[in-house]
């Protein structure tokens, strides 16, 4: 992969968490980060995730969360009194449980140049099953036999799991549920059947043995997901060159299929949670072969804005577009505060 390179369209942000107005009254926006991206026509369309929270009480944590009231699920507020000792602004243990500090969310971001975006006032997607109940993140969209299927990670108590839903216009959208179980996360489909089979990228949690990898996995339908099987795995440990994936690593994006194979755009952390982007190709007629990957990360956290954030040192990247002209541009999450973009160049 030493012949593609990224290349940051701007210096700053293109898209920031101030810009983004909160969905709940009396809630505040915490992030806008890590968009899904396609394009409809002549438009580009994001869907951010918009991590929100009620707005701070002192002496008090808020935990928003769905809730099921009266058998339906609706947004509830919990609140505790703040520890006495340092904890993590986003993950808390309170009366022992796991909560999260905000609620996430999908929302629309549109553009004609791919620069200069109009965000939805409303979510396209927020929170509506107790299996979301944690929040809904880092969405894939893949167009693939006339649809927009779009995979995301529902969080709830049970921990991180994959859902699907399907759109035709982006205005509209059908939730089909869960179709892979926690602990996983990172799904991104392949645009078109192979071998008459739909195939997609996972990466499913690990606990004692292993570290986080990315899986192939192949289906009759779409929803139903079997023949699970091991891709690769980060190659680093903290003293050799690949320590910039040894901690985890993860799909990004949908595969580009190229003349040479599926392209793939894939996330590293490194052992301090430093977060690079790099490629893998995998052959067009069997993905389960590795044919190539990057050596050295793509894109490495460099710019304030990308090193200083909610979560610091962060690029990450869940969303490209493939232009008429050919042209790739791979928009990335930076801090889990801001919004870049990078063109996908050839040399």
């Amino acid at each position: 992969m030493k012949n593609y390179k990224l290349r940051r369209l701007s210096d700053q942000p293109i898209l920031k968490t101030s810009d983004v107005k909160p969905s709940v009254d009396g809630f505040e926006v915490l992030g806008a980060f890590n968009p899904a991206a396609c394009l409809v026509g002549d438009e580009v369309i994001l869907l951010l995730r918009v991590a929100e929270a009620p707005r701070g009480k002192e002496g008090f944590i808020l935990v928003p969360l769905i809730e099921e009231q009266n058998g339906t699920p609706e947004l509830a507020i919990k609140e505790f009194n703040e520890p006495a000792a340092p904890y993590d602004p986003r993950v808390v243990t309170l009366n022992g449980k796991v909560y999260l500090t905000s609620l996430s969310h999908l929302r629309i971001a549109r553009s004609r140049d791919g620069i200069q975006f109009t965000i939805d006032e409303n979510p396209f997607l927020f929170p509506a099953r107790m299996d979301e109940s944690f929040g809904i993140e880092d969405a894939r969209i893949t167009f693939l036999e006339g649809k927009y299927w779009i995979t995301y990670t529902a969080v709830s108590e049970h921990g991180p799991g994959v859902g699907l839903a399907i759109t035709t216009d982006f205005k509209t959208v059908e939730r089909i549920g869960m179709i892979l179980p926690p602990p996983n996360k990172d799904v991104a489909l392949f645009p078109q059947r192979i071998n008459d089979k739909y195939m997609l990228l996972h990466r499913p949690m690990v606990s004692d043995i292993g570290k986080p990898s990315i899986w192939l996995a192949e289906s009759e339908d779409g929803v139903h997901w079997g023949n699970h099987r091991f891709l690769f795995g980060g190659r680093g440990l903290a003293d050799n060159p690949f320590a910039w994936e040894g901690a985890k690593i993860g799909a990004g994006p949908e595969p580009i299929l190229t003349d040479e194979g599926w392209l793939l755009c894939y996330h590293g952390a490194d052992p301090t949670h430093s977060y690079s982007l790099a490629l893998a190709l995998l052959d067009k007629n069997d993905p389960a072969k590795v044919l190539d990957r990057s050596d050295a990360p793509m894109l490495t956290p460099e710019l304030l804005w990308e090193r200083e954030g909610f979560f610091p040192n962060v690029v990450f990247s869940n969303g490209w577009i493939q232009w008429p002209d050919g042209r790739i541009w791979v928009y990335y999450g930076a801090a889990d505060s801001g919004v870049g973009v990078a063109e996908l160049v050839r040399e």
